[in-house]
């Protein structure tokens, strides 16, 4: 199979590309940096068969420069978004313009040239549902969005859905619960998991929001079931994609005191955090069906594996 996945720099994506073409599929990937593989569209590419292409999606020019000329694909895994709430309140522009903007882009060409689409959405579209987050939620509720990260992915998901009746494509939605691994790297922006774990290894302080819980999906966990769609696409269907054991923050933050063995005295705390969710409960039991998903490790198995991977990244002893 020919697949192209779209941020195939980011997180998923990179472990997208790699477990795809561990299973031989042909992998193209796009982003936003140059890179050695890359194709050198006016200048000549060196290596043969390039298998890179740097691409602004919120370009159409440039994606469709893509297609043309390092396609056909049998199927697109649209991973590149801007990510994250705090993300999206800081760089509101680039946010609204890829995720909106580039998505759109997407879907063009997918009318156009038929191939089979895996759209990235998020668990923040089920803003503060209180009850089990089942993929029919959204069907059936009206959820008020919470902050503009999550009206984009909601706004993705509307532009999937009216493709499908229009032009009669066929897209899987996959929304993922709060992913974390090994090739996850720090920045301010990234997971709770990821952020505090730095913080622990460095020995920087940390603030813990009270009230809040989740599930935490490791990474590795994350990639194989999305890569095991190419195996079983379903057209319309949309998958949560996330953890089995729920976590308060509180919790989370002292798997991580355990791990590293950080001093306590790291840790502040505060009242809720606004803008957020309380408690996402998943139900994961499509992705169990159809995708056989799986959660290999507990929190506390995934966070040490976790810390060990960081601790060699970033030189730590």
């Amino acid at each position: 199979m020919r697949v192209l996945v779209t941020g195939g720099l980011g997180i998923v994506g990179a472990g997208l590309v790699k477990e795809l073409r561990g299973r031989g599929h042909h992998v193209v990937s796009c982003d936003l940096y140059h890179q050695a593989d890359e194709i050198g569209f006016t200048v000549g590419t060196d290596i043969i068969p390039p298998l890179y292409a740097r691409c602004d999606i919120g370009e159409f020019r440039q994606v469709e420069r893509v297609f043309l000329e390092m396609g056909p694909f049998d199927c697109v895994y649209n991973c590149a978004a801007e990510f994250g709430r705090w993300n999206g309140e800081d760089f509101y522009e680039s946010l609204w313009r890829t995720n909106a903007v580039g998505t759109k882009n997407i879907i063009r060409l997918q009318e156009r040239l038929k191939f089979r689409l895996v759209h990235f959405s998020s668990s923040e579209v089920y803003g503060d549902w209180p009850g089990l987050m089942v993929e029919t939620v959204m069907d059936e509720q009206e959820i008020k969005q919470m902050n503009d990260y999550a009206m984009t992915k909601w706004v993705n998901e509307m532009q999937v859905r009216n493709s499908i009746l229009q032009h009669k494509t066929e897209t899987v939605v996959v929304r993922l619960f709060n992913t974390y691994g090994p090739g996850e790297f720090y920045s301010p922006y990234r997971s709770v998991n990821c952020r505090f774990l730095y913080c622990a290894l460095k020995g920087l302080p940390w603030t813990i929001f009270r009230g809040h819980s989740r599930t935490s999906t490791y990474l590795a966990d994350t990639v194989r079931t999305l890569a095991n769609i190419s195996g079983n696409f379903k057209p319309g269907e949309t998958y949560n994609i996330g953890g089995n054991q729920m976590h308060s923050i509180e919790e989370l933050s002292d798997v991580i005191l355990k791990v590293t063995g950080a001093d306590r005295s790291l840790v502040q705390y505060r009242e809720s955090e606004i803008l957020t969710t309380k408690v996402k409960k998943v139900d994961t039991s499509k992705s169990l069906r159809d995708l056989d998903h799986r959660n290999s490790y507990s929190l506390e198995e995934g966070m040490r594996l976790t810390a060990d991977w960081m601790r060699k990244v970033y030189e730590i002893t």
